[in-house]
């Protein structure tokens, strides 16, 4: 077997010994003589990995006790809506917009304003015009708007296709909010550094990037912020009900819960959050260093202050070189470097599971192409 180095944005590498125990466990979890994908969910078996799952997950994050911890069917976008379905309650929300995804949020927030509440944008950095660069960084204090009665206030901390991430875990932008709650989507980031939780209301992640397979999603919100949503939603998205019944008013994606759970042990036995994070400076500094140090070969628009550790996005100077760079990477075993449509270029996704070994791999391959066609 030879696997390659994947710089997916997702769904994205998962680390070897996660997917080795997974591997053994298939067949007979624990003795039980079944797999993990039938059991019931109602089952003592499966609850000891739900209740594992979220204790290991509250003390990764230094989850506090006053926050739920809900494990919900899905993706993040599917949030886009339910979140102002249950927290706005008639009320207007504001929202940064930073990148494709929190432009996406407020966008589908807008579709469901009639029964939720208005949708407001606070603050952009989308560039327009026919050279436009698309989003290269995060707000500045002058450029927010804030309604000090809003809802709540909506940001996307990392943006997966731009590559922009908010450095300061939101410390700043919190004191500005004052009392209305931040909500923020973390799914590209998520377990990549250190969050103080109490910062925000609620913190939304879905799974395929640094927590494990597609088709979950891990919310935290505040006990206070729940029992608003609209009478009108499908019980099914009511943030209350979830809570009410651990994640499990129905069948759970049990699979996608024991893998998740089998990545927060990973997390743990190799040092926690802290250590993660100096991990992930490491090999994102390697990488930035390597495109600054081209020669203009290589190009990162994103402002210095605002680039993501997670998403590293890169320009050839010669977009005619764009496909042999492409196709040269996957025959030296480096795969899914290519940039997503709305922006073209190349994109290097280095998670969690991305290891330093396979970033100095993209890196020494970098350079040999750009010694050969520069």
């Amino acid at each position: 077997m030879s696997r390659v180095w994947n710089f997916s944005a997702g769904p994205a590498a998962l680390p070897v010994e996660v997917l080795e125990q997974a591997r053994d466990e298939m067949l007979d979890w624990h003795g039980a003589g079944m797999s993990v994908m039938e059991m019931s969910h109602r089952g003592m078996a499966f609850d000891s990995i739900i209740t594992a799952a979220e204790s290991d997950a509250r003390e990764l994050l230094a989850i506090p006790p006053e926050y739920k911890v809900l494990f919900l069917q899905g993706g993040a976008t599917q949030l886009f809506s339910q979140i102002p379905m249950n927290l706005a309650a008639g009320r207007s929300a504001d929202y940064l917009v930073t990148g494709s995804w929190s432009k996406k949020a407020v966008d589908e927030a807008q579709r469901v304003a009639p029964v939720a509440g208005a949708a407001r944008v606070a603050g952009s950095t989308e560039s327009k015009g026919a050279t436009a660069d698309g989003f290269t960084r995060f707000l500045r204090d002058d450029e927010l708007d804030l309604d000090p009665n809003a809802a709540f206030l909506h940001l996307c901390t990392n943006e997966t296709i731009y590559g922009v991430e908010v450095q300061d875990d939101c410390k700043h932008l919190a004191e500005r909010a004052g009392d209305v709650p931040l909500v923020a989507d973390m799914s590209s980031h998520i377990f990549s550094r250190p969050v103080d939780v109490r910062r925000y209301g609620l913190i939304y992640a879905g799974a395929q990037k640094n927590i494990g397979p597609a088709g979950l999603v891990l919310c935290i919100v505040r006990e206070d912020l729940l029992g608003r949503a609209n009478p009108a939603m499908a019980s099914i998205q009511d943030f209350s009900v979830m809570a009410a019944h651990d994640s499990m008013p129905n069948t759970p994606p049990t699979y996608s819960i024991y893998i998740a759970g089998l990545v927060f042990q990973w997390l743990k036995r190799q040092g926690g959050i802290a250590a993660m994070e100096q991990a992930n400076i490491q090999k994102s500094e390697l990488l930035y260093r390597s495109i600054a140090e081209s020669g203009g070969f290589y190009h990162n628009p994103v402002e210095s202050r605002s680039r993501s550790r997670m998403n590293v996005p890169f320009t050839l100077r010669d977009p005619a070189l764009d496909g042999k760079f492409l196709a040269e990477a996957e025959q030296a075993g480096l795969v899914s470097l290519r940039g997503h449509k709305t922006v073209g270029g190349m994109r290097a996704s280095i998670y969690n599971a991305t290891p330093l070994e396979g970033v100095r791999a993209l890196v020494n391959f970098m350079e040999d192409f750009a010694n050969r066609h520069g």
